[in-house]
């Protein structure tokens, strides 16, 4: 079972907002002048993307009106974009220091500072006040996450009645041995996949009702194709992609990751569940 502290180390950069400035830098601009499509390839750390953010938080009818929690939130490239698309509140929680600070810092170029705040925290012990947020959602969250009981709880205990969540995590769909190190974890002590039947249970336990679930295992082998052919002929990494947040082992990680996807052990599965009145 991976601790916070595994968890946040895995994924802390050391000079990430400094990263982030070359690479908007190469791209001909300036943090004032950088917009929200621009940071897509770098800030959206999970299979598909903004493409698959956008059709994963359609899922959820979140409104201008609501107050929407982004779990994991990584440098806030979800809250950003639910925040700009739909004109909703959004509180982003993660365990990653560098993660937090960084995310508010690219909220502040954008101008979206009002309607985001990022914080540190434990998704399993949110410090919030019960049936807070109207929608919830999590990308590519729970493989660090060992007890899925009790973070379906939390997230019931924080949406409102009525409200949705979504997951889009991957998820364990076949027998065999995972290869690593994947982008979630450098070894297997630090990740938590789980069976989509997992997840399925701890949110029904907790209160939830499934109203969808989609296997995005096409979806993902499609999304690696048309990566490895756009930078099949490139002169190194773009200005700024996943290459920044994953480091030196940025090209094994996916190629073990496509390898788990392919050999139909993994996929990337969205669940979208109702709390019910």
């Amino acid at each position: 079972m991976p601790d916070s502290t595994l968890i946040a180390d895995h994924y802390t950069h050391g000079s990430l907002v400094d990263a982030l400035r070359q690479g908007i830098q190469r791209l001909g601009k300036t943090t004032e002048t950088v917009d929200i499509d621009d940071l897509g390839p770098v800030d959206e750390f999970h299979i598909g993307g903004r493409i698959a953010t956008e059709g994963f938080l359609d899922q959820l009818d979140i409104e201008s009106s609501h107050h929407v929690l982004d779990v994991g939130c990584g440098l806030g490239g979800a809250s950003r974009f639910a925040a700009n698309k739909y004109g909703c509140r959004v509180t982003g929680v993660d365990l990653t220091h560098e993660y937090v600070e960084t995310g508010n810092i690219i909220c502040s170029w954008l101008g979206l500072d009002g309607k985001i705040n990022l914080e540190v925290e434990n998704a399993m012990h949110l410090s919030c006040p019960a049936e807070t947020f109207d929608r919830a959602y999590m990308l590519h969250v729970g493989m660090n996450i060992a007890d899925k009981e009790s973070l379906a709880k939390e997230l019931y205990r924080v949406t409102s009645t009525g409200g949705k969540i979504g997951i889009y995590d991957v998820m364990r769909v076949g027998d065999g041995e995972l290869t690593y190190p994947v982008p979630w974890a450098t070894e297997p002590q630090g990740s938590s996949v789980d069976a989509v039947t997992t997840y399925r249970a701890a949110l029904e336990k907790a209160g939830f009702h499934i109203v969808a679930e989609r296997n995005r295992r096409e979806f993902a082998l499609e999304f690696f194709a048309h990566l490895q052919s756009k930078t099949a002929g490139a002169e190194g990494p773009p200005p700024l992609g996943l290459h920044i947040l994953m480091g030196s082992t940025a090209a094994e990680k996916i190629r073990n990751m496509i390898g788990n996807i392919s050999r139909n052990i993994l996929a990337p599965v969205e669940i979208v569940a109702e709390k019910s009145s």
